[in-house]
């Protein structure tokens, strides 16, 4: 696999995503490695470049000659009842789009919380999509460093892509330059997230707590003995895989950056600082005292943590709220007397520790084409973005059919229909990983237009404080969110070993969760050196020398 150096430029005010030197590289043909109403933005146009005005790319606004087949990734969530890549939407996107340029749309399925084993899978067989997308730089670089995406022309995407280039154009500029390369695109992220944690409400109040009493760790796990004595259920949980973030709330405030660089990583599990000792102390607490469900290390997808709590097991669960969540309906068929609230945010954070978090980095979707995919193929993908940037269109995918899912209010917002069961239904995400190509959130013409609209958006009917009380905290706790470092230099070991050290990880962290509480300290510390000496102290050491040579941000 090649390995790829990168280097960051700085710009007047802002950090220009640019690489220095690359190795060879190997396309990966070997074996795989383990809408909204219009906004300004919206609305506005850029004209074609010069070169592109010139006649410099074909002209397919009547659409190609021949047919040209599209091939684009969707995540699959495991929605009950819902074909992500054969459903009521994406006959609209063919009908509308594909059928009218005389282009096959194919959305292909990639399984969310096992998306980078599909894309390795894929593209080994020569079957990968059009777009290869990740959610993280580190991920998208490692893509890169596959050689498996094509370098990108700007002029072209301007050309056939003219609403969506003038959208991100910018962001693109910015980010997208790897190696001296054009390799990346994205989508927009307007700043806000519905990802929250819910919590049974009536069994909090059934321990005579409320939950505004949970403050802090330590009250939480006060009330968890307390659901344990009453014969109610424990915390969720889950296994920890994709995304380390769990010692955020363990680490000290403010943060240091190089300690943050250090070990925050989501591609590579942190297992030796003292933060991620903490946090592992806790959960070891929280499972020899039957706190925590006692198969936590089973649950390894939304569906599987789901029904835990649905089942009245858990009294926590972990989501993306949103107006189509079944999770309220499905918990109240079990038990019609079940009351929900938004865990506050210092609920699993110490006492004396702030409520920290990840920032995002200010765009959604990172994505390359295809090194394999044909010059019209690459074609198709810009004018399919420019056809989802429509205002029309985006909001027909992320609202459906007006007078079915949804009734327009007097300033124009969807107010989306309760229940809806009929053939233009909505994914249970409101078929945002349909339109996540261009942008992370519904917006509107106006900031107060669009919090409101992100509010229905999120919020169940009837449960419309969870969404508020959602808003509220990340409004809080925004002081405590830091972005990952960014270094300006590839780092080579992170890539060597970070397959291996996941797996490795697993493995030891549930081992020493399960523990018994004597044997915490020597099944923790022999658990510390064989992660280092298994490929995890080359890297801390790799990091180190970067940050040593300033070459982060």
């Amino acid at each position: 696999m090649s390995t790829k150096r990168i280097a960051t430029g700085l710009l007047a005010a802002a950090v220009s995503f640019t690489v220095l030197s690359a190795c060879s590289s190997n396309n990966n043909n070997n074996t795989a490695s383990p809408s909204t109403s219009p906004s300004a933005s919206n609305s506005a146009s850029t004209a074609p470049s010069e070169s592109a005005s010139a006649g410099k790319y074909a002209d397919y606004s009547n659409g190609f000659p021949e047919k040209v087949t599209l091939e684009i990734p969707v995540y699959e969530r495991a929605f009950e009842g819902w074909n992500v890549s054969d459903n009521y939407y994406t006959k609209w996107v063919q009908k509308e789009f594909g059928d009218k340029y005389n282009i096959q749309v194919k959305f292909v399925p990639i399984t969310r919380t096992a998306e980078v084993q599909d894309y390795e899978q894929l593209l080994a067989s020569h079957k990968a999509p059009d777009v290869i997308f990740h959610y993280d730089m580190p991920q998208a670089l490692a893509y890169y460093g596959e050689d498996v995406m094509q370098e990108l022309d700007y002029d072209e995407i301007a050309n056939y892509a003219p609403t969506y280039w003038n959208n991100l154009k910018s962001t693109i500029e910015q980010y997208g330059t790897v190696d001296g390369k054009k390799v990346f695109f994205f989508a927009e992220r307007p700043v806000a997230d519905n990802n929250t944690t819910l919590i049974r409400k009536d069994w909090v109040e059934k321990v005579g707590m409320k939950v505004e009493d949970l403050t802090s760790l330590e009250k939480t796990n006060e009330m968890l003995v307390k659901w344990q004595e009453a014969g109610l259920g424990t915390l969720g949980g889950s296994l920890l895989q994709n995304s380390y973030v769990y010692s955020y709330p363990f680490r000290e405030w403010p943060t240091d950056a190089k300690e943050r660089a250090l070990y925050s990583d989501l591609s590579v599990a942190d297992l030796t600082s003292k933060w991620t000792e903490d946090y592992l102390r806790n959960l070891n607490y929280e499972y020899n005292n039957g706190l925590i469900d006692k198969e936590f290390y089973l649950r390894n997808d939304e569906g599987k943590i789901k029904a835990e709590f649905v089942a009245g097991k858990t009294g926590t669960f972990n989501t993306y709220l949103t107006s189509g969540a079944d999770v309220f309906a499905a918990t109240l068929a079990n038990n019609p007397t079940a009351e929900f609230a938004i865990l506050p945010p210092n609920a699993l954070v110490p006492e004396g520790k702030a409520p920290q978090g990840r920032a995002y980095w200010p765009f959604g979707l990172i994505m390359g084409i295809n090194y394999e995919s044909t010059a019209e193929e690459r074609a198709a993908v810009w004018m399919y973005l420019e056809w989802l940037s429509q205002p029309e269109n985006l909001f027909y995918f992320q609202n459906g059919v007006e007078g079915q899912n949804y009734t327009l209010d007097a300033e124009g917002i969807p107010a989306k229909v309760a229940d809806y069961a009929g053939e233009s239904k909505l994914s249970n995400n409101n078929n945002k990983d349909y339109w996540a190509l261009v942008t992370e959130m519904a917006e509107f013409d106006t900031p107060e237009k669009t919090r409101t609209a992100f509010l229905r958006t999120w919020a169940p009917p009837g449960y419309e404080s969870l969404a508020n009380d959602m808003v509220k905290y990340y409004d809080e706790t925004a002081q405590y969110r830091t972005p990952d470092a960014l270094f300006s230099v590839v780092l080579e070991k992170v890539n060597e070993y970070k397959t291996d050290l996941n797996a490795l990880f697993q493995e030891l962290y549930v081992k020493i969760a399960l523990a018994k509480e004597a044997d915490f300290d020597k099944v923790y510390a022999d658990a510390v050196k064989t992660y280092l000496d298994a490929g995890y102290q080359e890297i801390l050491d790799e990091k180190q020398k970067a940050i040593d040579a300033g070459q982060f941000s």
